[in-house]
């Protein structure tokens, strides 16, 4: 990151959020400009004050932490959010995914962990806890047909495959461009239609969908 990120920090323990807050403005390239303990105010503080990244847990009062990931991602769809939580279970994980989460990790994860998940989500990346990807993976593989039966990968052109398994890999628009020798405008384009034929909403939700039908390794 060559600016200095500015974060909203979103749980209801005070202490926590208090260690949260040190470690994070020890950081140079890092800014904590606020701090709520529901996800009522998180939503409201992230629409004024415009910060670059919310961290925030899921079980929040007033609004849990997935339906604010989802609500602000509608209302603010720049701001990167990464999901800071003890919950490790498919359901939440899935869950937060699919709100738009561009990172999941565990309060258990050490801080050298969270600032990773930081640097990976604010270079347009994904990350997920390690202790959590196999959860992650098996959740995917166990409901990949429920899920293909309303998105088919015959409907997939060759080139959109090889889209969405590179914006599966981490990799940003202008990577994808330089890889595939198509223009920056053209990838946006596949990623534009990829999201329409397969009723997803978020690059986090197109990751999960590669994942799940093992784009990583095909193609």
């Amino acid at each position: 990151m060559n600016k200095k990120c500015t974060i909203l920090l979103a749980d209801d323990h005070s202490i926590l959020r208090a260690g949260l807050r040190s470690i994070l403005d020890s950081q140079p390239n890092l800014e904590v400009i606020a701090e709520v303990d529901n996800g009522i105010d998180a939503i409201k503080k992230a629409i004024s004050l415009k910060p670059d990244l919310l961290i925030t847990d899921i079980s929040m009062p007033k609004k849990d932490g997935t339906e604010t990931i989802s609500e602000l991602k509608k209302r603010y769809p720049e701001i990167k959010v990464i999901t800071l939580t003890m919950h490790s279970s498919e359901k939440y994980i899935n869950a937060a995914l699919a709100a738009g989460a561009n990172g999941y990790i565990l309060k258990d994860d050490s801080h050298k962990e969270l600032l990773a998940a930081i640097d990976s989500v604010m270079n347009d990346k994904m990350h997920l806890s390690p202790s959590i990807c196999g959860n992650v993976v098996n959740g995917y593989l166990n409901n990949s047909r429920s899920a293909n039966l309303d998105k088919p990968l015959e409907i997939l052109t060759k080139r959109e495959k090889e889209v969405i398994k590179l914006i599966a890999e981490g990799f940003r628009s202008k990577d994808i461009a330089e890889q595939l020798s198509i223009s920056i405008k053209t990838v946006e384009k596949h990623r534009s239609n990829l999201m329409k034929k397969l009723n997803l909403h978020s690059i986090s939700s197109l990751t999960s969908y590669a994942i799940q039908n093992g784009f990583i390794n095909q193609y």
